[in-house]
C-alpha cells in the first residue's frame, strides 16, 4: 500500500514521553520507570491512554481484568465484522525502560489516527489495545491480560490472584480499572504488535524493522531446597546440610545445560536462575532453606524439555550427594509460537512498498502476541534497539525508526482492515 505517510512522529514521541513520567525513576543511564500492574503509576498511565483514545474518537471499554480497548468504527466499516487489533501493554518491570510496551500501545493509536487523517475507509473496525500485566511483576508470571483475552484463564480465577497483600480484583478496583466482561482476542480478524527488539541483531545489520517469525517458549519453575540451619562456627564442614551450597550447584547446572542445548540445537536455548530467597539469610548461620526461580527458553519446545529434564536430574543428584530435600514445580509453561504467515506477509509488503528494509528474526522474549496468536492470526514487529538494552533506563530506540515502523504498522493495519478476501 504505497501512500504518503500521515504518521505524526512528534505526536507519537509526546505520548511515549508523557507516559514515561508516570512512575519515573532517576538514573544517570537514561530514562526509567516503574509501573507495576494496577499500581498508582500504572493507573496514571491508563488514565492518560484512555484520554488519548477518547480524543481520537474511539469507543473505550475496559474488561474485568483491566484490559483496555478503544474501537474505531468509521462509516465505511461493518460494525459486525471481526475487527483488526493492535497494541501492547503499559506496565513495566521495576526500573524498566520507557519504550517496552508503551511504544506498541501508542504506535497502534498513532497508526489509527494516521488512517483517520488519510481518510482511509476500512471495511472492518480497528481496536487499539492495552493488556494488563504483561511483564509478570505482580499477580502472575506474565501475559496476564492476554491470557484471559485468549480464553486460557478464567476471569474469576484471575481476579482472585494475589500479590501477597491484595488481590488483582481489589487492586484494579482501587485503580479504577475493574471493568466488566472479557475482551475476546478470538473475535479479532487479526492482531499486530510493535515492540522494541531488546537485542542488537537489527542494529548490527543496519536494518530498522524486524518481522518476527516465531516467539520463544518459556518455562518458569519454582525450586525449593531444604537443608538444615546451623551455627556457622560450631558446625563442621562434614556435618552440614547447606541449602545455599546445594542451590549453587543447581544454578551452575542450569547454566551448563542451557549452554549445551544452545550449542547442540537451534542456538536459541537459554536458562536463567533469576531469583534466590535464602533462609535465614544471616551471616553466621548455615543456610537452611533456599527458594529459586528458574526461567528456561527456546524457540524449539524439545530444547525446553531437555532443560527441564536436566534440572530434575540435577536435583536428584544434589539430594543424594548433599542430603537435602527438594521440590520442583513448573506452573508456567508457554510453548514456542509460530506467527501468522498472512500477517507477516502483510507487514513485509507494507514495508517493501515504503522502501523500508526488514529482516526476519525470532523473539527471545515473550510478548502478549504469543497468547493472541493461538486464537487468531497475529504478527509481531520489532524496532531496532540502541545497544540492545531493555528492561533498563538504558533502553532506547531511534525516534525516526519508531516513526517509520509506525507508518508500516498503519499501512499493514489498513490492508488487513480493508482486504476482506482472506
Amino acid at each position: 500500500m504505497n501512500v504518503e505517510s500521515a504518521v505524526d512522529g512528534d505526536a507519537l514521541r509526546r505520548d511515549v514521553e508523557r507516559t514515561a513520567a508516570f512512575g519515573a525513576v532517576e538514573s544517570e543511564a537514561g530514562r526509567g520507570r516503574t509501573a507495576l500492574p494496577a499500581d498508582a503509576a500504572n493507573a496514571q498511565a491508563r488514565d492518560y491512554f484512555v484520554e488519548r483514545l477518547e480524543a481520537a474518537g474511539l469507543d473505550v471499554r475496559v474488561d474485568a481484568v483491566g484490559n483496555i480497548a478503544g474501537r474505531w468504527t468509521p462509516p465505511s466499516a461493518d460494525p459486525d465484522a471481526a475487527p483488526v487489533a493492535a497494541g501492547s501493554h503499559l506496565d513495566s518491570v521495576p526500573r524498566g525502560g520507557v519504550f517496552d510496551g508503551v511504544l506498541g500501545v501508542y504506535a497502534a493509536l498513532e497508526a489509527v489516527r494516521s488512517l483517520q487523517r488519510r481518510a482511509v475507509a476500512p471495511s472492518r473496525p480497528l481496536d487499539v489495545v492495552c493488556f494488563t500485566g504483561e511483564e509478570g511483576t505482580r499477580f502472575a508470571d506474565g501475559v496476564l491480560g492476554s491470557t484471559v483475552a485468549s480464553g486460557k484463564r478464567g476471569v474469576e480465577e484471575t481476579l482472585a490472584l494475589s500479590d501477597g497483600d491484595v488481590t488483582l480484583d481489589a487492586a484494579l478496583s482501587e485503580a479504577g480499572y475493574r471493568g466488566t466482561g472479557r475482551l475476546d482476542a478470538g473475535a479479532w480478524d487479526s492482531w499486530l504488535e510493535l515492540h522494541i527488539e531488546q537485542t542488537t541483531r537489527l542494529r548490527d545489520a543496519g536494518v530498522p524493522l524486524g518481522v518476527v517469525t516465531d516467539i520463544t517458549g518459556t518455562a518458569r519453575c519454582h525450586v525449593t531446597i531444604e537443608g538444615e540451619a546451623d551455627h556457622s562456627g560450631t558446625t563442621g564442614m562434614g556435618e552440614r546440610r547447606d541449602a545455599l551450597a546445594a542451590a549453587s550447584e543447581l544454578v551452575l547446572a542450569v547454566e551448563e545445560r542451557a549452554t549445551d542445548a544452545a550449542a547442540d540445537g537451534s542456538g536459541t536455548a537459554v536458562g536463567t536462575v533469576g531469583r534466590l530467597d535464602v533462609e535465614p539469610n544471616t551471616v553466621n548461620v548455615v543456610p537452611g532453606a533456599v527458594s529459586l526461580r528458574l526461567d528456561l527458553r527456546s524457540v524449539e519446545r524439545p530444547e525446553i524439555r531437555t532443560q527441564l529434564d536436566a534440572v530434575k536430574r540435577a536435583l536428584e543428584d544434589i539430594e543424594a550427594e548433599r542430603g537435602v530435600g527438594t521440590t520442583f514445580d513448573c506452573d508456567y509453561d508457554v510453548p514456542p509460537t509460530t506467527l501468522s504467515e498472512r500477517c507477516r506477509r502483510t507487514v513485509a509488503d507494507a514495508a517493501r512498498a515504503r522502501g523500508v528494509e526488514t529482516a526476519a528474526v525470532h523473539s527471545g522474549a515473550g510478548h502478549d502476541t504469543m497468547q493472541v496468536a493461538d486464537v487468531t492470526d497475529a504478527a509481531l514487529l520489532f524496532v531496532a534497539s540502541e545497544n540492545g538494552h531493555s528492561h533498563s533506563p538504558k533502553e532506547r530506540a531511534d525516534w525516526a525508526d519508531c516513526t517509520t515502523a509506525t507508518a508500516v504498522l498503519a499501512d499493514a493495519l489498513a490492508d488487513l482492515a480493508t482486504n476482506t478476501d482472506h
